[in-house]
């Protein structure tokens, strides 16, 4: 991890997270509907978590990370705190897998999120899921797609998605590609990205927000130099057209800002608000 070196403004936003385990409210999941297919390629499938009766649930579609190239739609770090805190609570929580790199550039990657979006709507009421109710919420590598995919909605569109409630940016790995590839980077954003300049803006979330976007939270690691100001840039085009999103630092890792989400203590509070404050229970 890098030192934390934020904007003051940054700072007075961390949020002050103190360990604890999740409420014993239950068990986390009465269901688990697994390997269900949103397209013909083996990675095309999801995991559906289950209240138990839901009943017009709110539903929370993850996206795992792991640099474009890796990951996993079960790890536990991707679901189980999640699921122990928004199951007993009333979501429907499902975790998709989707097309990797080397076979798959982050492009189709998005357009994948896009069409697990599009089949988990339509067979939302079927769950006990209401599809008007969706949020997206993606770690890392993840947060990226589902930032583009907010950026352009288009994306999702094309698929024959329905617009979706509101976006969680878990620590994204790049809201900005061409500020990413024009410094020093890890390699497996060459892998990623290539060389091309043009796909790179095509698969930048900022270069692609042209508009007013669903709401938004955008939760950064105050740990890492770049990612709280990336985030920053990134809300603040997009409040200029209209749109409605914040930022929430947080002082943990990179890989505990997904495995702790869920976790009783105030950055699993701060994501409650946002999503009671955009319509979802």
């Amino acid at each position: 991890e890098h030192a934390a070196e934020l904007s003051p403004g940054c700072r007075a936003a961390a949020v002050a997270v103190r360990a604890a385990q999740s409420p014993p409210a239950g068990q986390a999941s009465a269901q688990v509907l697994r390997d269900i297919p949103y397209g013909d390629d083996p990675r095309q499938r999801m995991d559906v978590h289950l209240p138990r009766q839901p009943q017009n649930a709110p539903v929370i579609l993850m996206v795992h990370g792991g640099a474009w190239m890796g990951g996993s739609r079960s790890s536990p770090g991707v679901v189980a705190n999640k699921a122990a805190h928004w199951l007993p609570r009333g979501y429907i929580l499902i975790s998709i897998d989707y097309r990797l790199l080397p076979d798959s550039d982050p492009l189709v990657q998005a357009a994948d999120v896009a069409a697990a979006l599009a089949a988990a709507q339509r067979q939302a009421r079927g769950w006990g899921g209401d599809p008007a109710r969706f949020v997206l919420m993606g770690h890392s590598s993840g947060a990226h797609l589902i930032a583009l995919l907010t950026a352009d909605p288009a994306i999702a569109a094309r698929a024959g998605a329905a617009p979706w409630r509101a976006t969680v940016a878990l620590d994204s790995a790049a809201h900005d590609v061409g500020a990413i590839m024009a410094r020093r980077h890890a390699e497996f954003y060459d892998r990623a990205f290539g060389a091309d300049p043009d796909f790179w803006r095509r698969a930048s979330p900022l270069q692609q927000l042209a508009q007013a976007t669903v709401p938004m939270l955008l939760v950064c690691s105050s740990r890492r130099r770049d990612a709280c100001p990336a985030a920053e840039d990134f809300a603040r085009r997009a409040r200029g057209f209209g749109g409605r999103a914040e930022v929430l630092p947080v002082p943990l890792s990179h890989d505990a800002i997904n495995a702790d989400l869920g976790q009783m203590g105030a950055y699993t509070a701060a994501v409650d608000r946002f999503l009671a404050s955009v319509g979802l229970r």
